[in-house]
């Protein structure tokens, strides 16, 4: 049975910001909300724990998980990044943006894309989030729970609590999460590309809006 946190959006209670990161140390799977939906999240070397989010979000190892992580200079530890790339990612960041970027040998291999060797990447703007990443001292791994075969990610804490209680260990409620997920941009190539459209405007990558 999952257990059920309530903390407050602005300044979230240490003690279950230390409770959750035990939680997440012990191999947990957890649910909280972002700065766009809902996320899964847990240990980044956990190899069954990566298993367990691909069989709720129902997809398979050519799927791009996402590290979560605390700040640019966290990020060019697990990606390599040239100059062009630090500036974008600069100007963007924290935000709702979802970054593919070439793992570094910092990654365990099974968390990269197959045949592209690449990762997302990102720096989420959420106190609850860079609370738990500042507790934790390292990234997170995560994917936006989108459930098989629905449109738009999960956004109420009790119906995920009442869904996937038997699947993960913790959920975490902190006030109102839209259900928008990330805008993803591949930065692997000689320009952005846009892979999908989300709560982050396209303008500061020079695509343009549908």
């Amino acid at each position: 049975m999952a257990q059920f946190f309530s903390l407050h959006p602005e300044q979230p209670q240490a003690r279950l910001i230390r409770q959750a990161a035990e939680i997440i140390r012990g191999g947990g799977l957890v649910v909280f909300p972002t700065d766009s939906a809902y996320a899964l999240a847990g240990h980044t070397g956990d190899a069954a724990l990566l298993e367990r989010i691909r069989r709720i979000r129902g997809v398979d190892e050519r799927h791009h998980f996402t590290l979560l992580c605390r700040d640019l200079s966290e990020i060019s530890t697990y990606a390599r990044v040239d100059n062009s790339q630090y500036r974008l990612l600069k100007a963007t960041t924290p935000g709702p943006y979802t970054f593919i970027l070439e793992g570094t040998r910092e990654l365990p291999r099974r968390l990269l894309h197959p045949k592209r060797k690449t990762i997302g990447l990102r720096v989420p703007e959420h106190v609850v989030v860079s609370a738990l990443l500042d507790e934790l001292d390292e990234p997170l791994l995560s994917s936006t729970l989108l459930m098989p075969g629905e449109d738009l990610p999960l956004t109420d804490a009790e119906e995920i609590r009442e869904r996937l209680e038997k699947q993960v260990d913790l959920v975490i409620e902190a006030g109102f999460c839209g259900p928008e997920a990330t805008t993803v941009i591949d930065l692997t190539g000689g320009a952005p590309t846009l892979v999908r459209a989300g709560r982050g405007a396209l303008a500061p990558f020079g695509i343009e809006e549908d």
